[in-house]
């Protein structure tokens, strides 16, 4: 059996394939990876890594030779290119005869209207179009999202948002690669949808779980958005960036991300890591 990770050199993917390296051997995994002398570290473990660029359709077709189970973490890039690229992927996964796809998609990828949807649903529709057994990883937010905002909070600087009641189910980017890495390599995930969500919080219960673990007073500012576009400037933020940013706000705004799931259980048989040892977790990267 040959399991193969792409994007395997990314935050996400880097921690999927040590996951994957606890339970079975080197041997057995392949990675897929754009700079291959980025994974050197892997191959000299054992791990085989392959030149894999999803901006050339012709490179998946050589990575994903031999693969009977495949991990496609999601790409990065606005919309229209991870279309592109994810659908290509898909294709040369399916010439490939490649006989299981997992993919790391968004929470509630077929209903939502967060403006990271897109290449989610259009990525899902192709897998199941190919009639591969298929496994969607639906994540829904990385705790780790919020490292600049915590940052700021160590700063002095109040907790800034436009989200308003809207709830998010943040985990430990560490619980999703155990996740993904769980479904990858074991058995009974065939066609499967996994909704992977923390316990779903406001803004103001995420803070008040900072507070308690850093044992201090976090000011929280709800404003609207052309104020908290103004603060990201202000913050130096990248312009270009900050519709995206307002786009992430107003879909938590919505209930985009408020989940409630028990599948995180399901497949690691323990829910993610509580919000208050995970801000703990954060903290002890960034100090």
């Amino acid at each position: 059996m040959k399991f193969l990770v792409t994007g395997a050199t990314g935050k996400l993917g880097s921690k999927i394939v040590e996951k994957i390296l606890e339970t079975i051997p080197a041997s057995q995994l392949v990675v897929s990876v754009r700079n291959p002398e980025k994974a050197t570290h892997l191959s000299e473990r054992g791990v085989e890594v392959r030149h894999g660029d999803f901006d050339q359709p012709e490179s998946m077709d050589a990575a994903f030779t031999g693969i009977d189970r495949l991990l496609i973490i999601s790409a990065d890039g606005d919309n229209e290119t991870r279309i592109r690229q994810h659908t290509d992927a898909i294709a040369a996964a399916e010439r490939a005869k490649v006989k299981f796809i997992a993919y790391t998609s968004i929470a509630n990828a077929s209903e939502s209207k967060m403006i990271l949807a897109p290449p989610h649903q259009a990525t899902e529709a192709a897998i199941l179009k190919t009639g591969i057994p298929y496994a969607f990883l639906r994540n829904n937010w990385y705790l780790e999202n919020e490292i600049a905002s915590t940052q700021g909070v160590l700063a002095g600087a109040p907790w800034v948002t436009s989200a308003k009641t809207g709830r998010t189910g943040w985990a430990l980017q560490q619980d999703y690669a155990e996740a993904a890495a769980t479904v990858l390599i074991g058995e009974g995930h065939e066609n499967k949808i996994y909704e992977l969500s923390g316990t779903p919080l406001t803004q103001e219960a995420l803070v008040s779980a900072l507070e308690s673990v850093l044992e201090k007073d976090i000011a929280v500012q709800q404003v609207d958005d052309d104020t908290y576009a103004d603060t990201m400037k202000d913050a130096g933020v990248p312009e270009a960036v900050i519709p995206f940013l307002l786009g992430i706000q107003e879909g938590i705004r919505e209930g985009e991300l408020d989940v409630v799931s028990s599948d995180f259980e399901s497949v690691l048989g323990r829910p993610a890591t509580s919000i208050k040892e995970a801000l703990r977790i954060i903290l002890n990267q960034i100090s």
